[in-house]
């Protein structure tokens, strides 16, 4: 196994005629790109260690026909028996990649005429070296197909990383590593990351934010819509105004809220420890509250909180919304003071 490369005959050379050496080709480039493409032929390890140990008795200047015998083979694979090696080569005449030139006596040697004519007897390996494109062809496309799956798994696992840190709730996540536990194609890996980005893109986007519509009066009886004039179509992220809002009036107009508290809720501390305890109950993860709370200020993300918990279903996923509002793309916009105190002031003149 010393030598790299192999001097072969013409393509289509008869075997009876003298080896003539047409070009130099690498023929462990060959049995590599047939190793790594084995699964495409339905090769198996053991194909593989018969084929190198062939190819490791053939010389340079000496042809591509390998004249050792069947125990010589099998001694050099590593102790196979001689059944198994006869089927490993009757798989490869198969499949085209070696050719028999048997003597009358199905012995493995070479003749030579005074004219420098030879004729081979043996296990011919021109085949596959004429079939070398092919082979580094179709390995390349696999080493391809296994990069891009990497790549795209990679990405895949860093989607879903950035979703378990900020919904860690989100079923989708563990539905996505269940998938990944298979052996999944390109394609399938693909559609995958599709699915993931959308997923991603929900985090940032509520899935069905809220239809216009006005808090409901102290009592917590009535629900009112607004009118739709530019005006009236502000949602919970409207940024008019920034007036100061008083813990007595965020109580009183988000009524739902305060109605899971067992006590009254007089000051903005026992608002915040109010919401910290609802937010698990609407499948926001505690860690995503608190920064929620870094980020915005402990009193925005509990007003959060208690008018998220006050529009109810209008809000179909609630913890995807409250990122949105606290820590996503709206952050800037959600003024929780104004919203207040219009629905507030709106309430008293229908009232």
């Amino acid at each position: 196994m010393a030598f790299t490369k192999l001097s072969i005959e013409a393509a289509g050379a008869d075997a009876s005629r003298g080896s003539t050496p047409s070009s130099e080709i690498d023929i462990w480039t060959i049995f590599r790109a047939l190793r790594d493409a084995r699964s495409v032929f339905g090769l198996r390890p053991g194909h593989i260690q018969t084929l190198q140990a062939m190819l490791s008795f053939l010389k340079p200047g000496h042809g591509e026909t390998v004249f050792a015998s069947n125990y010589s083979i099998c001694h050099r694979v590593g102790g196979i028996d001689e059944r198994t090696l006869r089927r490993h080569i009757n798989r490869f005449v198969e499949l085209g990649f070696i050719k028999r030139n048997d003597s009358s006596n199905r012995k493995r040697y070479r003749v030579r005429s005074s004219g420098g004519e030879c004729i081979s007897y043996g296990l011919s390996l021109a085949p596959l070296l004429q079939r070398a494109s092919e082979l580094i062809t179709i390995a390349q496309e696999m080493e391809n197909n296994r990069r891009d799956r990497i790549f795209v798994r990679k990405q895949i696992l860093t989607k879903l990383a950035h979703l378990e840190e900020h919904d860690p709730s989100n079923t989708f996540i563990n539905h996505a590593r269940k998938t990944l536990r298979r052996k999944l194609s390109l394609p399938e890996y693909r559609a995958l990351l599709a699915d993931t980005d959308a997923e991603c893109q929900n985090l940032s986007t509520p899935d069905d934010p809220p239809e216009t519509m006005e808090l409901p009066a102290n009592d917590g009886q009535i629900v009112r819509h607004q009118s739709r004039s530019e005006k009236g179509k502000k949602d919970l992220e409207s940024n008019v105004g920034n007036e100061a809002l008083t813990p007595d009036l965020l109580t009183s107009v988000c009524n739902q809220a305060t109605s899971f508290s067992t006590q009254k809720l007089r000051s903005w501390l026992d608002i915040e420890n109010h919401a910290r305890t609802l937010a698990p109950m609407m499948g926001i993860h505690p860690e995503t509250f608190e920064k929620a709370k870094k980020t915005i200020g402990a009193q925005k993300a509990s007003c959060a909180i208690f008018i998220m918990l006050q529009l109810g279903q209008r809000i179909r996923d609630f913890g995807a919304y409250f990122h949105s509002i606290t820590l996503g793309q709206r952050q800037t916009q959600f003024d929780p003071a104004a919203l207040i105190k219009r629905a507030s002031k709106t309430n008293e003149c229908v009232g």
